[in-house]
């Protein structure tokens, strides 16, 4: 049996954005078929949300815009269009219950993200997608027009091509940039591209020490040149390079100017206390260990592996008695509960994050329908986009929303 060689649509990439694409123009009649060289579609789907799949937030529009940090207003008719509450509907019509968390996120009940692939790939396979377990090395034009991709598999004819091949974030899940360069080839400007959500890096030796140390319930502030850019709940991680963890994660989003600008983290170890009530303990316990050595008398307060760091920043020497220690000593101490430092020397590298900030510029996109404004036929989705947002689902929402924008524009 001959080969089908001829496409309405090519869609190029088989993650969140491609596989939305690819269903929507497919559900329209159109004859679509789908390049992924894994032979697994959806791979770093799978792995998102620690393998829980953060489908979206179940917020509005004005919540949305204001997780975007960049320009946002791009994508005001696209989420218009298809939102989060379309994206729920998408997922429970088609037989995959959801639910929402703490933050809106809003995750599978059976918390497995192969279960949101999976049902993607059902939903390929019942529309009538094409999916070729090949790699793109082409786009094709003619007269400022798509007329075919060149794949490991020869040439295949079509009159649109949708590039939804991601970012440079998780390369082994293949991630590799090819969108940049396709994009960069047509003409299209690409931005610089930027690790985000992604672990920093410090050059506090005592990070390296706590090592595997996890806090729960804490506080994290980042500062921008000495200005409040972030304060958030939850827990993070001390590293041998530094931090990471939710809250770190989400921080470093906002950290967008590294190089240029300087930035500095603080955490509030118990952020359910105030200062007054904080040293009322601080007193209790010191009450209680009067006639130990300093270094002993914490073991109430924080975790073993913090104590000797707290120990060596509060400058009070470890072996001072307990019944000795000055108030302004005691005042030192307070301070690091609430606001233990962290200097930020820079994010780990872009293949560590969990997204790409920067991509083929949205000025040569136009909002609507996501088709190029410099080739016809020629469509973008997804984390290729210069588009991200801080985490909570966010980001999958963009890949979403943009990739049924192309679905149903093409």
């Amino acid at each position: 049996m001959e080969k089908q060689r001829e496409f309405d649509l090519i869609v190029i990439g088989g993650g969140p954005a491609g596989m939305m694409c690819a269903i929507t123009a497919a559900e329209r009649g159109l004859s679509v078929c789908l390049l992924e060289p894994n032979q697994k579609l959806g791979r770093k789907l799978r792995i998102t949300g620690k393998g829980r799949c953060n489908v979206t937030n179940n917020c509005d529009v004005k919540e949305f815009m204001a997780n975007i940090p960049g320009d946002g207003r791009f994508l005001y008719s696209a989420v218009n269009r298809f939102g989060m509450q379309e994206v729920m509907a998408f997922f429970e019509d088609r037989g995959l219950p959801l639910k929402t968390e703490r933050g809106n996120r809003v995750f599978p009940v059976s918390d497995n993200a192969n279960d949101v692939a999976g049902l993607l790939v059902r939903q390929l396979d019942k529309s009538g997608v094409r999916v070729l377990h090949t790699e793109a090395k082409d786009i094709l034009t003619s007269d400022g027009a798509v007329i075919g991709v060149v794949t490991g598999e020869g040439q295949l004819n079509c009159r649109a091509a949708a590039v939804c091949t991601g970012g440079l974030s998780y390369p082994l899940t293949g991630s590799t940039g090819a969108g940049y360069r396709f994009a960069e080839k047509l003409g299209h400007t690409v931005t610089p591209r930027r690790p985000s959500l992604v672990p920093l890096t410090s050059n506090d030796e005592y990070c390296a020490e706590m090592q595997g140390f996890a806090l729960k319930n804490v506080t994290l502030s980042a500062y921008e040149d000495e200005k409040l850019i972030y304060r958030e709940l939850g827990e993070m991680l001390f590293t041998h390079f530094g931090v990471s963890g939710p809250l770190v994660l989400s921080a470093s989003a906002k950290m967008r100017h590294m190089g240029e600008k300087t930035y500095r983290l603080a955490i509030d170890l118990k952020p359910g206390l105030d200062e007054k009530k904080l040293d009322a303990r601080i007193l209790r316990d010191f009450e209680k260990y009067a006639n130990k050595e300093f270094k002993n008398a914490l073991g109430e307060l924080a975790g073993r592996t913090m104590i000797p760091v707290l120990v060596r920043l509060s400058g009070i020497p470890e072996d001072t008695k307990v019944n000795a220690i000055t108030r302004e000593q005691r005042q030192r101490l307070l301070q690091l509960f609430k606001a233990f430092p962290v200097s930020v020397s820079g994010t780990r590298p872009i293949d560590e994050a969990i997204v790409t900030a920067g991509g083929v510029s949205t000025k040569e996109i136009n909002p609507r329908t996501m088709e190029s404004k410099l080739v016809q036929g020629l469509y973008f989705a997804g984390e290729v986009l210069d588009l991200d947002a801080y985490t909570g689902g966010f980001n999958l929402q963009i890949a979403w929303s943009t990739g049924y924008v192309a679905g149903m524009s093409v």
